[in-house]
């Protein structure tokens, strides 16, 4: 069966839970997400309001705090907000992802170092209590003077499994990361040799349908072709390319003309990053617009694909579309931004529209 890029927007839309607003907790919606991006603080607040009817930013702070929830460095070595649980055997699956892209940042720099002394000492340092990145990086600059202390400090959190406790994680709050062991603060060991199974099918589930290069793109995992193939219960579809797409057995598609309201996904979204293939989604030179180099920009989504880019500063929300909107859409668009300003406690906020950039996305 093949299945058209409308189709495929729908579908994923719905198991984003952006074709509308979602009954869930916000427990549950992290869970189904698999985990939330969460580089920049304020994002994975902003990414479940859109999705949830019924979200607050004290309801994901009290996750935090109370260890329901907790943030790290997971998919793709980078800041993620996953459930305690699902930390426990996410974080053994890509700590080769981690360990990969520590040894081409800092390897040469770091030869000298043996990388099971330095994470011995650095969970030495960290047993029974939390260090920021800086202390800590101090800490191991005393035993390698000659390297540089930043290098030993982000070694160290691709290393060892930390995460980083609250208030960091909370709406507004910077400051220095804090480091604290992953097993201290959940009281429970990591899982020794979870199956890369499980993770393709929570994948599957809140992205699907979906080629091996998309799983592969979304987890920094490589080498998973022969692992899904090897796993005879999932569908198979082709999409307009030809390409390969996998399912679960019961995961519904959903109708290409199904409505898709207006959304603002944040920095560094779950849907903008989450495939190889993003054209259900974008253009490729919408792609270039959005995602540079390691940055994806906050997008706003019209009829269920990318439509332009978004900022909220200094009590104004800027809407720069990709090409020029109906009226219609606009007005949509206007009551939506409000809405977010109004969640993100922006008072009296204003709205302000760039030229389309129809010169440089279509």
């Amino acid at each position: 069966m093949i299945l058209n890029r409308r189709v495929l927007a729908r579908t994923t839309l719905d198991r984003q839970l952006l074709l509308r607003r979602s009954p869930l907790s916000p427990l549950e919606a992290i869970e189904r997400l698999v985990a939330l991006q969460g580089q920049e603080i304020d994002a994975p607040y902003i990414g479940l309001w859109s999705r949830l009817a019924s979200f607050t930013q004290p309801d994901l702070a009290a996750l935090l705090y109370g260890k329901q929830v907790v943030r790290g460095s997971l998919l793709r070595g980078t800041q993620h907000l996953a459930l305690a649980g699902d930390y426990l055997w996410i974080r053994p699956l890509v700590q080769v992802v981690l360990s990969r892209s520590r040894q081409a940042a800092f390897g040469r720099v770091m030869r000298d170092v043996d990388l099971d002394e330095l994470v011995g000492l650095a969970r030495k340092h960290l047993a029974g209590r939390t260090l920021t990145r800086p202390q800590l990086r101090d800490l191991l600059h005393e035993r390698w003077p000659s390297v540089d202390p930043a290098v030993l400090g982000w070694s160290a959190q691709a290393l060892v499994p930390v995460v980083h406790t609250p208030p960091n994680g909370i709406w507004g709050t910077g400051g220095a990361t804090p480091f604290t062991l992953a097993e201290e603060w959940l009281g429970r060991s990591l899982e020794a040799s979870p199956p890369v199974e499980r993770l393709v099918v929570r994948y599957l589930a809140a992205f699907g349908p979906a080629s091996v290069m998309d799983v592969q793109m979304w987890s920094g995992l490589t080498r998973l072709r022969s692992a899904m193939e090897a796993m005879p219960f999932l569908r198979k579809f082709h999409d307009i390319e030809g390409r390969i797409l996998y399912d679960l057995p019961d995961a519904p598609c959903a109708a290409e003309d199904v409505p898709a309201p207006v959304r603002f996904l944040p920095w560094f979204d779950n849907l903008i990053v989450a495939f190889h293939d993003r054209s259900r989604l974008m253009t490729p030179s919408q792609r270039k617009e959005i995602c540079v180099g390691a940055v994806i920009y906050p997008t706003f989504l019209v009829d269920g694909t990318v439509d332009g880019m978004w900022d909220l500063k200094n009590g104004a929300l800027t809407i720069e579309p990709f090409h020029p909107l109906s009226d219609g859409v606009m007005e949509e668009l206007a009551a939506e931004g409000a809405r977010l300003m109004a969640f993100a406690g922006v008072e009296e906020g204003s709205i302000a529209w760039l030229p389309p950039r129809s010169s440089t996305t279509t």
